[in-house]
């Protein structure tokens, strides 16, 4: 259950100050019953709400929440694409992808943008589920159109890691690095990963739907529904305000992407090899039922990744290719 009322009852919670049940039935024209349902559901959405006797209800600390104008403000010197503030979706990706589908971004320059509080339906690479609690995180998906055609994306992934990590850096956060093709990470931990899908394919041109998620500031309690090491911006130690930084990750991707599109990866393996996380590392890839043992060279010009294995020099490309460090090593894959 999540309507006008509960997005009423999220706003006033979102100040970080108590707020009466009996208030919050009166100004909604409910009961006091009706408002405990309202409540759980924030609850069940990921929402760390607690209630005191004779207080009422209260977040453990204030949430400002993601504001289209706001984020739009904060932009410079860019041409402003469409951006869109839900507070809950399925997925933001499928979002862009219905849009695809109906026609609604026909016309349109690439880089309408949906970004989201809450999903309810997050999904990772490889088809795994993306833990999207309310408020806890940047979830934002972006539609590119390549008139170049599907050949012309090769590396894509890589390249809006290199936006996301050069971002970070930009804010002050050290210690940042890239795991081949998609993850962001902070200190050994994943903070970042990205989901690149194909929605339409014409004889010359193709539709991308770009989705981020970035963790922000998870729940205590949220340990035991990730099933990797990972962590959040407030680890870093870094202090921003979320609009502010969904438009500098926006206004940096939208550039890369615009690089990307005229010249293709190749000016960015550099870019990428610096925040490399496993380069000259030994590693396992995982390439359906087979375990390449080798070490990472690094990537190539069109994406791919780099091992060697017995002194020969093998390039890899995504699909359900997955990377780790070597089983007899600290695994963060």
């Amino acid at each position: 259950m999540f309507n006008e009322i509960t997005q009423r009852i999220l706003l006033e919670l979102s100040q970080g100050k108590f707020c009466s049940g009996q208030h919050l039935g009166e100004q909604n024209g409910i009961s006091r019953a009706a408002i405990g349902k309202h409540i759980k559901a924030l609850q069940t959405l990921g929402l760390d709400i607690y209630s005191v006797t004779g207080k009422g209800y209260k977040l453990s600390e204030a949430m400002p929440l993601l504001n289209s104008d706001a984020i739009k403000s904060a932009l410079s010197n860019v041409e402003v694409a469409p951006i869109i503030v839900e507070t809950v979706v399925g997925s933001t990706n499928e979002v862009i992808k219905e849009k695809i589908k109906n026609g609604s971004l026909t016309g349109l320059n690439s880089g309408y943008t949906v970004f989201t509080e809450a999903q309810t339906a997050g999904r990772g690479r490889r088809g795994r589920t993306w833990v999207s609690p309310l408020g806890a995180s940047l979830y934002f998906s972006t539609h590119w159109r390549f008139e170049q055609g599907i050949s012309a994306t090769m590396g894509l992934s890589l390249a809006v890691g290199i936006a996301l990590a050069e971002t970070l850096t930009e804010l002050g956060v050290s210690n940042l690095g890239l795991k081949w093709p998609n993850d962001v990470y902070f200190n050994g931990k994943k903070l970042a990963g990205i989901l690149i899908e194909l929605e339409s394919q014409g004889a010359d041109s193709c539709d991308i739907v770009i989705g981020v998620g970035i963790n922000t500031s998870l729940p205590n309690d949220i340990e035991n529904q990730i099933d990797q090491p990972f962590t959040d911006l407030t680890a870093t130690g870094i202090t921003f305000d979320r609009n502010h930084l969904a438009a500098r990750l926006l206004e940096k991707l939208w550039s890369v992407l615009s690089e990307f599109d005229r010249y293709g990866f190749k000016p960015m393996v550099e870019r990428w090899n610096t925040y490399d996380c496993f380069v000259n590392q030994s590693v396992d890839l995982l390439v359906g039922q087979r375990t390449i043992r080798g070490v990472s060279k690094g990537v190539d010009q069109q994406g791919g990744i780099v091992i060697e294995t017995n002194n020969e020099l093998q390039v890899y490309f995504g699909g359900e290719i997955s990377l780790r460090k070597a089983s007899n090593e600290k695994n963060n894959s």
